[in-house]
């Protein structure tokens, strides 16, 4: 109906991904549909503003469709992006990123209202809602995040603050044709620079190279293991990632209930060499 609802046909839908957010490829439109939680909405239509601005301004965004978007039909608002055909097993490398966001932190601030980053400002009541956890693993949580935002708001910031994409990593980007593009804004936000460059060197928890690393730094200009501030955020990113997970054991998703009590596990006994798979 939400496809209908923009104009769309809606036949030979295919899920693509689920996880916080379900992701449809419509092959007749050449579009992706996204299902978030209805909760989104004032986000969706913030990202959907601002990747408008950004393709207007010649920043290569995803972008979304002109269709009257995002579209509600509770619990859930649905927004729709132009697909991007991928290439099997050749992800764009990791240098794109470091110039993605090189240009996208040198852009003029957006006309527009974006909120600000609030690290881990969704974890609380996923914790506390959670069915799946125990009582050891939540007062952990709690506690663990407590000191993780007493830290953050120790730190300073030499990048300095301004508009940030918020969720930015190797994972969202995508070719586009010979170029790339960055995706997944639901998260952009007002903030430090740096938190838009700790989650790459934070995946060295999924095999994140040396050398990677590296190149990223290169690409954007510099070097985040120069700062000390760099494990903060990436033991912010760490407990970060453990909320889609929670979400999901709660519905009953056997492996996520499995990857986060390992996640959980590593961080409790401060591994930090231990290396984490998606689920």
């Amino acid at each position: 109906m939400a496809c209908r609802a923009a104009g769309l046909a809606d036949r030979s839908l295919t899920q693509l991904h689920q996880h916080a957010t379900s992701v449809f490829l419509v092959p007749d439109e050449d579009a992706i549909v996204r299902v978030s939680p209805a909760s989104q909405q004032e986000r969706l239509e913030t990202a959907v503003s601002l990747t408008r601005w950004l393709v207007g301004n010649g920043f290569p965004a995803t972008e979304p469709l002109a269709v009257p978007q995002p579209v509600t039909y509770a619990p859930y608002v649905v927004t729709f992006w132009r697909h991007y055909p991928q290439p099997e097993g050749a992800a764009p490398p990791v240098s794109q990123l470091g110039e993605l966001l090189r240009a996208l932190h040198d852009l003029p601030s957006p006309p527009i209202d974006l909120p600000p980053h609030l690290p881990l400002a969704s974890l609380k009541s996923t914790v506390d809602s959670s069915t799946y956890l125990d009582s050891g693993r939540r007062v952990w949580l709690a506690t663990r995040r407590e000191e993780l935002l007493e830290a953050y708001a120790s730190l300073e910031f030499p990048l300095g603050h301004g508009h940030i994409h918020g969720d930015a990593y190797p994972g969202n980007t995508l070719w586009a044709n010979q170029s790339v593009r960055l995706g997944d804004w639901d998260e952009a936000a007002t903030g430090p620079r740096e938190i838009d460059l700790a989650n790459t060197y934070q995946g060295v928890r999924f095999g994140r190279t040396t050398e990677e690393l590296d190149e990223f730094g290169s690409a954007y200009g510099y070097d985040l293991r120069e700062w000390p501030g760099l494990r903060v955020l990436c033991e912010i990113r760490d407990l970060h990632t453990l909320g889609s997970f929670i979400r999901r054991a709660d519905r009953g998703d056997a492996a996520a209930a499995k990857q986060l009590s390992y996640r959980i596990g590593t961080l409790r006994s401060r591994d930090d060499r231990a290396r984490w798979k998606a689920a």
